[in-house]
């Protein structure tokens, strides 16, 4: 199994590509980088994270660098955490990787991850072993702090255009999965404090994943299950980390994770319309949304960082990606699953009408979600190969192929977390969606088909 190396950092299997040497030669080079200071370290409850937190305060530790542990924490508590107390941040979670997998995320002192000048210094230090070892006097501390998650919760209760006390006189009644990650430890508190009656599905953050981790709709039987018997008025699903949330209706119907997005952007546009930046692959109805008040939508390509930088570059109302990723930058410029809640609850209040009414009065389009895996094969020949074989298309290379359809778009992309290509196709019937994602899928076997033909 390849080892996957990204400017914000590493990701692989554990034991397969990603060891306790590598990982630990990784702390020792983003430590060098920063040239010591305090570096705030998180993690979601993957069982081989405590192996990893271990290799990863040693490295930390030996080239002057002060640990601050927050233990099993959301990646943006972890975040915020970072930009408030530390000079830089790692969190150990292969977000919604299968269970095996595992990663090093590495963070800039502004809690955003490493951008790819600052990613290539990093690596190049662990390539090339250019460590900045202390001696005995200078070894860094480690020391623990419980705190994060409070912190985090009260930056969302005191955003201006949440009414926190009307919310919890409404009474809501929630259903969450967390999937047995870091979940736990963030949203049963800020429900709490929210006023609402609620179930937790799989609280315990032991790291054994009940269902497949990412929140998509067709892992979310259970929850839309649960809803109904609870009588809640919606479900909410995240991944271990908790950076991506997925919606599921009264009538226990998941509503896809481009639309939680949308819903954010819905109520956040309407109290301040402005700028809204997402990534290439997010929904069509974001722009649709934005032209309803009058605010304009800027895109990049896929990855949190080219998103917040944007962001921030433009003082964007709200910013995410389509894969239930919400960006508040009033929080801070990360994707935030809890954010994301706090913005549908105030939404429903003010609405005051079932999720799905609200669901329902926004644009609509149906999107297919592909994949396919390439093993060895370089993901980006591929998709090279790809381009070269439209010919009049018109075409986006804002990130990967995006060819461009009307109403309707497809986009092929390497994925920067598997070794896969991603496949996706919107347009406004689910069946025209699936055809469009069908044909150019049939493109990709071809050229992946013929290359391992040459290749053997």
């Amino acid at each position: 199994m390849p080892l996957l190396v990204s400017v914000s950092g590493i990701r692989g299997v554990v034991g397969d590509g990603l060891t306790p040497e590598l990982v630990l030669r990784v702390a020792q080079a983003y430590g060098s980088w920063l040239g010591g200071g305090k570096v705030v370290l998180g993690r979601d409850s993957r069982v081989t994270g405590e192996m990893l937190r271990g290799a990863v305060i040693s490295g930390l530790m030996a080239v002057g660098c002060d640990v601050v542990d927050l233990g099993i924490c959301p990646t943006p508590t972890t975040e915020i955490a970072t930009e408030r107390h530390g000079d830089g941040g790692i969190i150990i979670t292969a977000s919604h990787n299968p269970i095996e997998w595992n990663a090093l995320k590495l963070l800039a002192p502004d809690g955003l991850f490493l951008d790819e000048d600052q990613g290539r210094e990093v690596m190049r230090r662990m390539e090339s072993g250019d460590f900045r070892f202390v001696r005995w006097d200078g070894i860094g501390k480690l020391s623990h702090y419980t705190g994060a998650v409070k912190e985090h919760v009260s930056e969302i209760l005191n955003l201006p255009f949440l009414n926190v006390r009307e919310i919890r006189r409404r009474r809501f009644r929630v259903v969450a999965d967390c999937v047995n990650g870091a979940g736990g430890v963030i949203l049963p508190y800020l429900l709490e404090r929210l006023g609402c009656e609620y179930e937790i599905l799989h609280e315990e953050a032991n790291g054994l994943f009940p269902r497949k981790p990412e929140p998509l709709p067709e892992h979310l039987g259970e929850l839309g299950e649960a809803v109904r018997a609870f009588g809640a008025d919606f479900g909410l699903a995240v991944d271990p980390d908790v950076d991506r949330l997925a919606l599921v209706d009264e009538n226990g119907r998941p509503l896809g994770e481009e639309y939680t997005l949308a819903l954010a952007a819905d109520f956040v546009l309407s109290k301040r319309p402005g700028p809204v930046v997402v990534n290439a692959s997010t929904t069509r109805a974001i722009d649709d949304l934005a032209a309803r008040y009058g605010a304009s939508v800027i895109r990049t390509k896929v990855g949190e960082i080219h998103v917040a930088k944007k962001a921030r570059e433009v003082n964007a109302t709200i910013a995410g990606e389509g894969n239930g990723g919400v960006i508040l930058p009033d929080v801070h410029l990360g994707r935030d699953a809890p954010v994301g809640l706090a913005l549908v609850l105030q939404g429903l209040l003010e609405k005051n009408e079932p999720i799905s009414a609200w669901y329902a009065g926004l644009p609509q389009y149906f999107m297919v979600k592909d994949r396919i895996e390439v093993g060895t094969v370089s993901a980006a020949e591929i998709v090279e190969r790809y381009r070269e074989s439209l010919s009049g298309a018109s075409v986006d290379l804002t990130d990967g192929v995006k060819v461009l359809l009307g109403n309707a778009w497809v986009q092929v992309r390497p994925s920067n977390t598997e070794p896969i290509i991603r496949v996706m196709a919107e347009a406004p019937t689910p069946e025209e969606a699936r055809r469009l994602a069908d044909e150019h899928l049939a493109i990709l076997r071809n050229l992946l088909g013929d290359r391992k033909g040459a290749a053997s």
